[in-house]
Parts: C-alpha cells; structure tokens; sequence
C-alpha cells in the first residue's frame, strides 16, 4: 500500500473525532489500531469487535502511524540542529541559548 492509497482510507477532520485520524466511515481511530496491534489482539477480534474494518484499514493505519513518527523525528533532529544564538540580558551580560 502506497502513501496515497492509505490517504484515501483515513481521515482526520475536525468534524470527526476532533482532529485524530481515523478510518473513513468508521470511527476507528488509528490510535486504537496501533495500540491494539501493539497489544497482540487486534488481528485477533477484528471481526468481532470492528467488523466494519478490513485488513486493508489495518495496514492504512499502521502507514499513517509510520509517517507521524518519521515526521515527528524529522521535526525533532531540525531543531537539535539548531545554531546557538547569543543574546544580551538587561544587565548588560552575554547569554548562550542552546
């Protein structure tokens, strides 16, 4: 599944859930997916417990977790990298921020 298809089977709208990602039509968030996964279970009591889903919105999320995370360790190495930059306090003393 590529990045696009995934977009297609997960939306995350204000209207729906307050903004968190979710499988289309359904409700499911991806969090409770991931979590479920993570847990062992959800493969499991799919059909029991979201019949609604398939095993394709199961793979969606799972993408959809995957970039979250890349983009979050993106965010955070740019501002590791950031240049200290010195200022002066009301005193008159040079300041290093890091």
């Amino acid at each position: 599944m590529t990045t696009v298809q995934w977009r297609k089977r997960i939306s995350a709208g204000p209207v729906v859930h307050c903004g968190i990602p979710c499988i289309i039509s359904t409700r499911v968030t991806v969090n409770v997916i991931v979590r479920g996964i993570a847990h062992g279970s959800i493969f499991e009591r799919v059909p029991g417990s979201y019949p609604q889903l398939k095993r394709e919105d199961i793979g969606a999320a799972l993408l959809r977790a995957a970039e979250a995370v890349n983009r979050y360790d993106l965010v955070r190495r740019l501002s590791l990298r950031r240049p200290k930059w010195n200022s002066i306090d009301r005193e008159g003393r040079q300041r290093t921020k890091h």
